[in-house]
């Protein structure tokens, strides 16, 4: 009703429509859409879960050949031999970040592919091979890795400050994982700790200031539950420890440092040096166990290129989780350096085993009593944590009489 004249609109009959509405997205969206969403749990009924990758076997590998091989065929692209071939399926093993997948990631692959097939052409080759789909794989790279870039230049710099050579009591060598869009890349950082009589326990400068996250946290909870079992048996913890990511200014998460913060923790309450030429990561349960964790590879070639850098020694490496290692797809020169001796990689299934590859010193098993072995690392920091027990009880008893 406008005024005094009444206006009528048009009512369009339904039209038929028998169509099937498709809807893709992450798994957090859909979430979020179900949860929070009524009519969405009605609109899609039936969820499939898509994988992004498939377990590396003959059957899968044939599959992928032939669909390379189809993809040249529809894109009027030179056809790949057999080297060119082996080196996209380790690209496509690359992707995964193991060895014992290969990825779905079809569009990622065909990118490789058209840009190998352009380097063959300005070579004038038949085929593309290894050499061209490496060039691809380097120019990709190259295209992303700007940060990274900047982030080694400060490090051969010594702005970021990493040591590769030497002893340093409570100092070790931490690896964590970078990503820039769809660049991943490694970045070694120090790990220090701190060790005085007190009754905070263990604590990081990074959680104190907001800069680290729960499961980083969660990390920290479990060196302090570590500590407790092996050598708060038959005497109170009177132990505060500060940990610290030196030179991070952004949000540490993660416990894949753990086992790292673990090492610097013990090696400072015994008073024992770490050398700095080895670097490490993995996670650590209660027990002591280091776990797997990801981003391994990129981890070593990261902490393997500043060793490079400063002087290979012969002496460097990394420390890994022993279940990690299926995950390694490392560059030739790495593999190369490891060949001939000139770089080291440990992999690990306790505390114990690294650190006495950081330390040269038996750590030592407890026994019956709940003492260790004379000599041993983990007789050092028993010692320690008595010693500073029994000035705690000392000062608080001097502090009582004082007060009466």
């Amino acid at each position: 009703m406008y005024g005094f004249i009444t206006t009528r609109t048009l009512k369009p009959e339904p039209v038929p429509l028998d169509i099937k509405l498709v809807v893709t997205g992450n798994p957090f969206l859909y979430e979020l859409l179900y949860i929070y969403d009524d009519r969405f749990k009605q609109m899609f009924k039936i969820k499939a879960h898509l994988d992004d990758r498939a377990d590396r076997n003959n059957t899968s590998i044939q599959e992928c050949i032939g669909c390379m091989a189809r993809f040249c065929e529809e894109e009027g692209l030179k056809h790949i031999d057999s080297t060119g071939i082996a080196r996209i399926l380790e690209y496509s093993m690359e992707v995964t970040g193991t060895r014992d997948k290969m990825t779905l990631k079809l569009g990622v692959i065909g990118d490789i592919i058209k840009e190998a097939n352009y380097w063959a052409v300005q070579e004038k080759r038949r085929y593309i091979g290894e050499s061209h789909v490496e060039k691809a794989i380097e120019k990709k790279i190259y295209r992303s890795n700007l940060i990274e870039e900047r982030v080694q230049e400060l490090i051969k710099k010594d702005i970021f400050w990493i040591e590769t050579d030497g002893h340093k009591v409570g100092q070790i060598n931490g690896l964590s994982i970078l990503q820039t869009g769809d660049h991943m890349f490694g970045k070694p950082g120090r790990i220090t700790a701190n060790v005085s009589m007190g009754k905070e326990g263990v604590i990081t400068i990074d959680r104190q200031s907001r800069l680290s996250g729960k499961i980083h946290t969660k990390g920290v909870i479990i060196l302090s539950s570590y500590l407790r079992e092996h050598f708060a048996q038959n005497k109170p913890l009177a132990l505060t420890a500060s940990l610290c990511f030196e030179q991070t200014y952004g949000m540490v998460e993660g416990d894949s440092a753990s086992s790292t913060e673990l090492f610097a923790l013990l090696s400072a309450i015994a008073n024992v040096p770490v050398f700095q030429g080895v670097a490490a990561t993995g996670s650590v349960s209660q027990k002591g166990e280091i776990q797997p964790v990801g981003g391994v590879t990129r981890k070593i070639e990261a902490f393997f290129d500043i060793c490079k850098h400063k002087g290979l020694t012969g002496k460097q490496g990394v420390i890994i989780p022993a279940k990690s290692v299926k995950d390694l797809m490392l560059r030739k020169d790495v593999v190369e350096a490891v060949k001939d001796g000139k770089f080291h990689i440990y992999p690990i299934k306790t505390i114990e085993q690294g650190v006495e590859i950081l330390t040269g010193t038996k750590a030592g098993k407890m026994r019956k009593d709940g003492t260790y072995p004379k000599g041993t690392l983990f007789r050092s920091v028993d010692d320690r944590l008595k010693d500073l027990a029994e000035k705690a009880r000392a000062f608080a008893k001097e502090k009582q009489e004082k007060q009466e």
